[in-house]
C-alpha cells in the first residue's frame, strides 16, 4: 500500500463527501481524486521516470493539495519548498534535488524561480486555465486519465524535506513511503480520528499541514484551507466553521488566547488542538484549556515526522504533565542514551533517541551524515530528556545549537554565514533565548572589526535577503569581544551570562518579522 491509497480509498468508498474546502470551493472526494489522477498523468507525461522530484513552493490552496497529492500519484518524491524562504536558499535546494518539474504559484514566482536549472518544467500553480503550463489548464487536457501504477518498494523515497544546513550545504530529510504509512497510522491512533472530522489548516502545506492531510482523508473528514491567519479569522474560523481539529505552534494559540472575547465563543465543537514544534507555557497550556475545553501535543522532528510522541487531552488536563510532550506513538520506541551508548533507567536524563517504522531513510546524498545520525538502528535526535515511569516524555535540553523560533527551526551557522558576509564582521555568533511568544528568540552577538562599522538594520537586511524572515535575528548584541573557550570556539554559555548586563549595546527591531 502508497500512501496515496489512504486517500483513494476514501474516494472509492464515499465519493460525495466533501474532501476540502476553501473559501466558497468545496471539492468532493470523488472529484478530488479524478483531478489528482488528471494532473499525475500530466506529471508523467513530463517525466515517466518514478522516483523523479518535484519541487512546489506556494501559499495554501486547492491548487496546491493537488499538486502535492498527484505527486504522490504520478509515484514520484514530493520537495516541499519554503514559501517563506529567500531566493538564494531555495535556489541551492532546486540545485541539490534536480527536480524535472517545479511548481509555484505567482506569490512566490520570483524567489522560487531564482536561478532554476535549464529542463526543469515550470508550471503555474493558481487560476491560469488559459497557460499551458498551469495546474487548471493541465488538469482540463488530462481529465479522465489514469496514471500508470509504479510498483514501489516501501523503502522508496516519498518526499525530501529540508531542514537546514548547519556546514552551507542542504541537509534533505528522505523519508519513505513507510514512513509515511507509519505517520497516517500514528496520527489516526494517536488522536483517534472520527468520519466527522473537520480540520483547519493553518500551518503551510510544505510544514505542519501536509502531515495531517493523509490522515484525515484516510478517515473520510474534510480538510479546510485557512483563508487568514490573523487571530481574530481564525478564531472566526475555528468557531463558523464547527472545525473538530487543527495545528498550530503555540505562539499563535498564544494570540488566539489574547483576542478580546475568545472565552466567550462556542468551542464545544473543538476535540483536538494540537500545538507543537515548540514549547509551551505551562500557565499558557492551563489557559488554552480552560478556554478552549481541550489541548494536545506532540513530539517530532523532520527526521521521524510529528509524531515520535503524542499527549491527548485526557492526560495534558493533568498539571503535572504540562512538562511533558506524551508517551511514544504505536509504531515508535523511545529511548534515552547516555553518551557511552547504554540506554537509561526512567528517571535518567540523556539524548533522546528513536526507532521503528516512522523514522527517514538517511540523509539526501549525505551518507556521513545520516551515519553519524542513526546508529545501530537509533535514530539520535540531538534533543535531551527524560521518560519517568509511565513513559511521558519530558524535553529537558537541546543538545545541538539549533534555535526553535515559532516553530521553525533556525540553525545558528547558517546565520552567522550570512552575518560574516560583511566585511565589517569580525566573529559573531548566533543563539536562542527564551521568549514567551516565540518559544525562542534568534539573538546575535557581533564583533567588528577595528576601525569598522555597521547598522544593526544592515546587517538584518543581509541575513533577510539571504535567508528569509524567520532566521533573521529580533535582537544583535554589539560586544567589544566574544568570549572564547579554551580551544577558540565562541562560548555560547558565557555569552548569555555576559548579556544580562545592562552595558550591553542591543538592537531590537520594533517589527515582528517572523509573523
Amino acid at each position: 500500500m502508497q500512501p496515496i491509497d489512504f486517500l483513494l480509498r476514501t474516494a472509492n468508498s464515499f465519493p460525495q463527501r466533501i474532501a476540502l474546502e476553501a473559501d466558497d470551493v468545496s471539492v468532493t472526494y470523488g472529484e478530488l481524486a479524478r483531478q489528482v489522477s488528471a494532473l499525475a498523468t500530466a506529471f508523467q507525461d513530463i517525466d515517466p521516470a518514478p522516483g523523479s522530484r518535484v519541487a512546489i513552493c506556494a501559499g495554501n490552496s486547492v491548487p496546491h493539495v493537488i499538486a502535492l497529492l498527484a505527486t504522490l500519484a504520478a509515484g514520484k518524491t514530493w520537495v516541499p519548498l519554503n514559501p517563506r524562504g529567500a531566493g538564494p536558499e531555495l535556489a541551492r535546494i532546486i540545485e541539490f534535488t534536480t527536480p524535472s518539474i517545479l511548481v509555484f504559484d505567482e506569490a512566490h514566482r520570483e524567489q522560487c524561480c531564482y536561478a532554476v536549472p535549464a529542463g526543469t518544467r515550470r508550471i503555474v500553480c493558481g487560476t491560469h486555465p488559459s497557460m499551458p503550463d498551469s495546474i487548471e489548464a493541465m488538469l482540463t487536457a488530462s481529465r479522465g486519465r489514469v496514471p500508470r501504477r509504479h510498483s514501489r518498494d516501501l523503502s522508496e523515497i516519498q518526499a525530501i524535506k529540508f531542514t537546514g544546513g548547519t556546514t552551507g550545504a542542504p541537509k534533505g530529510v528522505m523519508q519513505s513511503l513507510r514512513a509515511w504509512n507509519a505517520t497516517v497510522v500514528s496520527i489516526l491512533t494517536a488522536m483517534q480520528l472520527r468520519d466527522d472530522e473537520r480540520y483547519l489548516a493553518v500551518a503551510s502545506i510544505t510544514h505542519g499541514t501536509s502531515t495531517f492531510l493523509l490522515p484525515v482523508f484516510a478517515c473520510g473528514g474534510t480538510i479546510v484551507l485557512a483563508g487568514s491567519t490573523r487571530p481574530k479569522s481564525v478564531l472566526d474560523q475555528l468557531e463558523s466553521g464547527r472545525i473538530t481539529a487543527t495545528f498550530m505552534p503555540p505562539t499563535l494559540i498564544y494570540d488566539l488566547l489574547d483576542e478580546p472575547g475568545v472565552a466567550e465563543r462556542d468551542w464545544s465543537h473543538l476535540r483536538h488542538l494540537v500545538y507543537a514544534a515548540a514549547p509551551m507555557r505551562a500557565d499558557r497550556i492551563a489557559q488554552a484549556i480552560e478556554v478552549f475545553g481541550t489541548l494536545e501535543t506532540s513530539f517530532g522532528q523532520t527526521e521521524a515526522p510529528a509524531v515520535i510522541a503524542y499527549m491527548p487531552a485526557a492526560d495534558l488536563r493533568n498539571p503535572m504533565r504540562h512538562g511533558s510532550v506524551g508517551r511514544a506513538t504505536s509504531l515508535t520506541e523511545i529511548g534515552i542514551m547516555a553518551p557511552d551508548g547504554n540506554l537509561l533507567p526512567p528517571g535518567e536524563a540523556g539524548e533522546i533517541v528513536v526507532r521503528g517504522e516512522l523514522l527517514m531513510s538517511g540523509y539526501w546524498r549525505q551518507p556521513e551524515k545520516t551515519a553519524e545520525t542513526i546508529v545501530e538502528g537509533w535514530l539520535h535526535t540531538g534533543d535531551g530528556g527524560y521518560l519517568d515511569p509511565e513513559g511521558f516524555l519530558y524535553l529537558k535540553d537541546r543538545l545541538r545549537d539549533m534555535v526553535i523560533s515559532g516553530g521553525f527551526n533556525v540553525y545558528p551557522s547558517d546565520v552567522e554565514n550570512a552575518l560574516g558576509e560583511h566585511t565589517a564582521v569580525c566573529r559573531c555568533a548566533v543563539f536562542g533565548v527564551e521568549d514567551p511568544r516565540w518559544g525562542e528568540a534568534v539573538h546575535a552577538a557581533v564583533q567588528l572589526r577595528p576601525g569598522t562599522d555597521v547598522s544593526a538594520d544592515t546587517l538584518r537586511a543581509i541575513v533577510r535577503a539571504r535567508l528569509g524572515p524567520v532566521q533573521t535575528p529580533k535582537q544583535i548584541h554589539f560586544l567589544d569581544s566574544l568570549p572564547l573557550t579554551a580551544n577558540g570556539k565562541v562560548s555560547k554559555q558565557a555569552l548569555r551570562a555576559q548579556l544580562t548586563s545592562s552595558n550591553v549595546k542591543v538592537h531590537s527591531p520594533k517589527e515582528t518579522l517572523a509573523s
